[in-house]
């Protein structure tokens, strides 16, 4: 073996080594590229998530984060003096924003600012506004001339509750029928005996 093959064999295994240098050195700097890429997106998806809770899919328009208030309030709903049963399966935890919860049917949980009671209704697939009230399976109770349907807060009788936002405590009756003053007293002293469940 001659010095001319000895150096060729040399310059081989240089160019080889080189060359083998050069891949690993390419393939070192895509490999951190493309980590640099998959940094970077969850990133973004870590920030977006954090800061844009409310615009979750099934959140109300105007709500607050999740985990902004956390009200709880008593509700009663009276159809001909029957009580609606929140209780069921069919109505618990239909929205994380404002919920019935652990198989309790009179206490709302409110979990974020701005989330109204006409919101908790629509969450449940039931209509509600200052003359119905609907049930799922599109049975109305409506206000005519001899039936009414009353909302009373804290006591207190209003037109409508849709757009009510409940604190802490409060007590809400929804009332069906023609009851008279003292049957409203009996439905509200009811609503008032009510422990709330937090």
């Amino acid at each position: 073996m001659g010095r001319k093959e000895r150096r060729e064999r040399e310059q081989k295994r240089e160019s080889y080594a080189s060359q083998r240098s050069s891949e690993k050195r390419r393939n070192n700097l895509i490999a951190v590229g493309v980590f640099a890429v998959i940094a970077v997106i969850v990133g973004y998806a870590a920030y977006i998530f954090a800061t844009d809770l409310p615009s979750a899919p099934g959140g109300p328009e105007n709500a607050g984060a999740l985990g902004s208030e956390h009200s709880h309030a008593g509700i009663l709903v009276k159809i001909f003096g029957d009580t609606f049963d929140f209780s069921a399966p069919a109505y618990q935890i239909k929205s994380s924003w404002i919920h019935f919860e652990g198989n309790d049917g009179t206490t709302v949980h409110k979990h974020a600012t701005g989330v109204t009671l006409g919101y908790l209704f629509e969450s449940l697939g039931l209509g509600l506004d200052d003359q119905c009230y609907e049930f799922q399976d599109g049975r109305s109770f409506c206000t005519n001339e001899d039936y009414s349907l009353k909302f009373f807060i804290n006591g207190e009788q209003v037109n409508d509750i849709r757009d009510y936002e409940i604190n802490e405590d409060d007590k809400i009756l929804v009332s069906y029928g023609a009851e008279t003053q003292e049957e409203i007293e009996k439905e509200l002293l009811e609503l008032e005996a009510m422990m709330l469940v937090k």
